[in-house]
């Protein structure tokens, strides 16, 4: 089925406490959301999903916390400081700021021009500056006493952390070339956004892994590394294949460290837009950090008796975003076992928020101890609900709205059986099974989850 239009899943996020506007009771903040209940432990289990297999799964990573506050040097040395730029334009009357490219491409609204040509303000009509650079980075102080030298930077990425930490990494775990270095980190871009809820803000959690080989072997590494990195999207996240494809950049297009980089897109309600980049970072980064910090970052093959900087590999995915594709391509609207239309979050279960609830039949107090009991039971080994109010139905459309897997039904037959009842989420089968056994039944329905 085709996904869903952007305010449905704006809307959903919201009522289920998924994702909520920030500051909103003071009128909200542009683009900067909170991630509510569900969408922090979304968001965990995505995270967490994406280092087993990015590092616990492999014997080539390892993973590091870099800190976010780091010499401003760093940033010199990476070339943040001189082109990290957007050219953006203002509005002379309602002083708005744009990006031009982001007007041309109908972001705003089809785009309006005037006699000459020249685009006008998306929101007023009024005229428009000409393109100046501004920054990207985030500025702030950094001790008492404010001057130019206490100016550093909120990362932007996260990659410089992994960068500068090489020999320290490759010397404490004796690793041999090709290794990786991971991390997931939140990253600051001061971006003049057109909105889309939280596929572009101004803070957000990327997940990012640098790959060190030699120069000789980017290229079959930058190819394994895509389609490794597809594979993950289908498998792990739920996406159907044909709602994914990879864009080569064109030389035009390239940062100025890249010798090709290539895009996973996922097909938005908008059109095709970046999931995940995968670039071929060449030795750009290490040899900039040796020559701007004195240190030597070659690597030294014992076999071959050659020096050499490494090349790097850079699979670069963003969390939030990541989220938001997997609430946008496992919404679903579908016939429920009476025929009426239920909404179904698909979520994996490696994935979904809650993995089990645990629903008494009634509310009324014989049902409740017992129920409360098995809940203790399943809560020590996935993350479950608890919930008894209105009709069984409703908590059923609402488990299935937030894309729990299982749900665990208590009657009044297990006050003498001591059975319960499992229903699944998307079959919407139901399986009688005594307590005794539950917690072995339901790991048979959660595959890949732990617990």
């Amino acid at each position: 089925m085709p996904a869903p239009d952007l305010d449905t899943i704006v809307s959903l996020a919201k009522r289920r406490g998924f994702v909520f506007p920030s500051s909103e009771i003071y009128g909200g903040f542009a683009n900067a959301y909170d991630y509510g209940p569900l969408g922090v432990e979304l968001k965990r289990n995505i995270r967490d999903a994406w280092w087993r297999a990015m590092v616990r799964e492999r014997d080539d990573v390892v993973g590091i916390d870099a800190a976010m506050m780091t010499n401003p040097r760093v940033w010199i040395a990476s070339g943040h400081t001189e082109t990290f730029n957007d050219p953006l334009v203002d509005c002379k009357e309602c002083r708005q700021r744009f990006r031009p490219d982001h007007i041309e491409e109908g972001q705003y609204g089809e785009a309006e021009r005037d006699a000459e040509g020249n685009l006008r303000c998306p929101s007023c009509g009024g005229e428009l500056t000409e393109p100046r650079l501004f920054n990207l980075m985030f500025s702030t102080q950094v001790g008492t006493v404010v001057d130019e030298g206490s100016i550093a930077y909120l990362p932007p990425e996260t990659a410089q952390g992994m960068f500068v930490n090489f020999e320290n990494v490759r010397s404490s775990m004796r690793r041999k070339l090709p290794f990786g270095i991971a991390q997931t980190r939140v990253s600051f871009r001061n971006e003049i956004t057109p909105g889309r809820f939280i596929f572009r803000t101004l803070e957000f959690e990327q997940m990012e892994m640098e790959f060190f080989c030699r120069p000789d072997a980017a290229a079959e590494w930058h190819r394994y590394w895509i389609d490794e990195r597809q594979r993950w999207y289908a498998e792990t996240i739920g996406i159907d294949p044909a709602r994914l494809r990879i864009r080569d950049h064109e030389p035009e297009e390239l940062s100025h460290y890249s010798a090709g980089t290539s895009d996973i897109e996922y097909d938005f309600p908008w059109g095709w837009g970046e999931l995940e980049g995968i670039a071929n970072r060449t030795d750009f980064d290490l040899k900039a950090h040796s020559e701007h910090s004195g240190q030597d970052l070659t690597y030294f093959d014992e076999e071959t008796r050659e020096r050499f900087t490494p090349y790097v590999i850079e699979p670069a995915a963003g969390l939030t975003r990541t989220l938001a594709v997997a609430l946008l391509e496992n919404y679903t609207v579908e016939p429920d076992e009476k025929g009426d239309e239920r909404v179904v979050l698909k979520l994996p279960p490696v994935i979904a928020p809650i993995k089990v609830a645990v629903l008494p039949l009634s509310k009324k107090n014989t049902l409740s101890p017992t129920a409360k009991r098995i809940h203790a039971l399943i809560r020590s080994h996935w993350m479950t609900q608890y919930d008894e109010t209105q009709s069984i139905g409703r908590r059923y459309r609402r488990q299935d709205e937030i894309g729990t897997p299982l749900c665990v039904t208590v009657d009044f037959d297990t006050l003498e059986d001591e059975a319960v009842t499992i229903r699944e989420r998307d079959t919407q089968e139901q399986v009688r099974v005594p307590i005794a056994r539950l917690v072995e039944a339901l790991r048979e329905r959660l595959p890949g989850v732990a617990g």
